[in-house]
């Protein structure tokens, strides 16, 4: 019998990933909006999104993947408290030096989930380049994707890029990984006071490349809205994946934070 695959917009590149009854959850962003953060070397910006649902109501995670520690759009206060709480935290080496309860993986380094609800459930470290090419990754610190397997799973692995541009390294992702569903995290961050036009995560064109290489079924884009620092308005990047590029091949989903979509 095919396992069931539910997902849940939550906030920001927060989203609850149901495989059958196993439940998933990714970088934590659970206060609601209104203030101002600091993200390093310089770099501010304002949360203006609410978490579709709140901590409270979370219910039991079994996994958390949390693709970075060091900034608050991927964790924030109330994240980081629910994290101290989490079962099983997988993220990179740094966040496991940062946070006690946190397995930190190496990249294309494969974690095997001992659990009764998915036969052979494997989540492995993808490299991410969370920077313009020019800068140098300590700038912004070490961050990961994640491929997610199973035994019955149909159609390809689930890919969860974090937060990157448009690198090499998707290109091996192509090379090792048939990908069924892909979640992206969009939203072109930018800090033009800091780094002029140089951008952290994907703007629409990046997707559109990611999506070319890699060929996945379902495309759901994240990271889109929510905060100051993302410079490419959701609207832009809907009118150009919906009506202007309609990658061949791959359905785009565009997720209602708080609603729980089924993949088919």
């Amino acid at each position: 019998m095919k396992t069931e695959v539910h997902i849940t917009h939550i906030d920001t590149a927060c989203i609850l990933l149901e495989i059958g009854s196993f439940r998933i959850l990714t970088d934590p962003t659970l206060d609601p909006a209104g203030d101002l953060y600091y993200h390093g070397f310089g770099a501010f910006s304002r949360k203006t999104s609410d978490p579709g649902i709140t901590k409270d109501n979370l219910g039991n995670i079994d996994l958390v993947l949390l693709s970075h520690h060091q900034h608050r759009d991927n964790l924030d206060r109330e994240g980081r408290k629910w994290l101290e709480t989490a079962n099983c935290v997988l993220s990179t080496i740094p966040a496991s030096k940062a946070i006690k309860n946190v397995t930190g993986l190496q990249e294309w380094q494969t974690f095997s989930v001992c659990t009764t609800k998915v036969s052979n459930l494997r989540i492995t470290a993808i490299p991410a380049q969370h920077r313009p090419w020019w800068l140098p990754e300590w700038i912004s610190g070490k961050v990961l994707g994640f491929v997610i397997e199973y035994d019955d799973q149909e159609g390809g692995v689930i890919y969860v890029a974090g937060d990157t541009v448009f690198f090499r390294g998707i290109r091996e992702v192509a090379n090792r990984f048939k990908v069924n569903i892909g979640i992206f995290n969009v939203g072109a961050v930018q800090f033009p006071y800091l780094t002029g036009l140089g951008k952290y995560t994907m703007d629409g064109s990046d997707l559109i490349k990611a999506v070319e290489v890699l060929k996945p079924k379902f495309v759901i884009p994240v990271h889109s809205r929510g905060w100051t620092h993302f410079k490419e308005p959701e609207a832009k990047l809907k009118h150009l994946l919906l009506e202007e590029a309609k990658p061949p091949g791959s359905s785009v989903l565009f997720l209602n934070t708080g609603e729980r979509t089924m993949m088919l």
